[in-house]
């Protein structure tokens, strides 16, 4: 999911590889389709990330692996934010900061 204001919701290790990106001065684009874009999300507060079940990292082929009594938060998504983007690239164009601006452009306001 993108959001109005160009924050990126995508699977884990899109934010990490965004941060590498701007540390070593390289472009970071995010490739997606227009069906993607939610004009009435503006941040992460306005949707909830997935979380996946805690066994899946407190256990391997049903052994655990993790001490007794820790717990696990698993996400299956991390959000980057807009500050991190160069440019959002869809079917219809590319989106460049102020992503209010540009995303509305290229999606029209209706959607």
């Amino acid at each position: 999911r993108i959001t109005r204001l160009g924050y990126v919701a995508n699977k884990l290790g899109t934010y990490p590889l965004a941060l590498v990106s701007r540390v070593h001065n390289i472009p970071f684009y995010v490739a997606a389709p227009t069906s993607t874009v939610d004009l009435r999300s503006a941040g992460p507060g306005d949707f909830e990330i997935e979380k996946r079940s805690p066994e899946e990292v407190l256990y391997v082929k049903g052994i655990r692996i993790a001490p007794e009594g820790v717990t696990a938060i698993y996400y299956a998504f991390d959000i980057t934010p807009p500050q991190l983007v160069t440019g959002i690239i869809t079917e219809r164009g590319i989106a460049y900061p102020p992503y209010s601006k540009s995303l509305i452009s290229i999606l029209g306001a209706g959607n």
